[in-house]
């Protein structure tokens, strides 16, 4: 059995992939540019996700309004880790929340179809003042994933759940150092 609050994702020695989907223009600049560029917004929190499934539930495979289009943000463990130990949880007292750099939301994890299942998966928000180190500095690629999102979704609605599933990105269990995992948990 899953344990619930497990964080899976896409990962390496040095770097971990969290996805974001975004409007065309946003991810169009961003590609070209090879970085987070206008029309991206430096202003506001943005929202990334280590869970491949979770994203694709999220932005519909792609097709939700202003979602259209599926990033593959690779970025440092030392970023990612730095971004976690900041993080208060949406859940604690309000006015924390409030004062947080960055907020931690748990959702349930989803199935390729998507059903919840039972275990959770977790959202990073990064605040207005460390977007500029997540996107300067912790940073190191962007891949365009569109065409692989909606290749897997025709196949799953067409019933071909398992030629899907080999398009999905390899994602395992990352190794959370304690004092980041007593942060980010739920009575932690």
């Amino acid at each position: 059995m899953t344990p619930r609050h497990q964080i899976r994702a896409d990962h390496d020695a040095r770097t971990i992939v969290v996805y974001q989907a975004y409007p065309p223009a946003i991810a169009d600049a961003a590609l070209r540019a090879g970085r987070f560029v206008a029309p991206f917004s430096f202003h506001r929190m943005t929202w990334i996700k280590p869970s491949f499934l979770w994203l694709t539930h999220r932005s519909n495979w792609a097709r939700k309004p202003g979602q259209e289009r599926v990033l593959a943000v690779r970025i440092t463990r030392e970023g990612w880790e730095e971004v976690l130990s900041r993080a208060v949880l949406t859940t604690a007292d309000p006015a924390a929340v409030a004062r947080a750099a960055v907020h931690v939301q748990r959702d349930p994890e989803r199935s390729s179809r998507g059903a919840a299942l039972n275990h959770y998966s977790i959202q990073v928000g990064i605040g207005r003042h460390l977007i500029r180190t997540f996107t300067d500095e912790w940073t190191v690629g962007l891949t365009d994933l569109t065409p692989q999102v909606r290749k897997a979704a025709e196949l799953i609605r067409t019933g071909h759940a398992d030629k899907a599933r080999r398009l999905f990105p390899p994602e395992r269990v990352y190794p959370v150092p304690r004092a980041v995992e007593n942060v980010i948990s739920p009575g932690g």
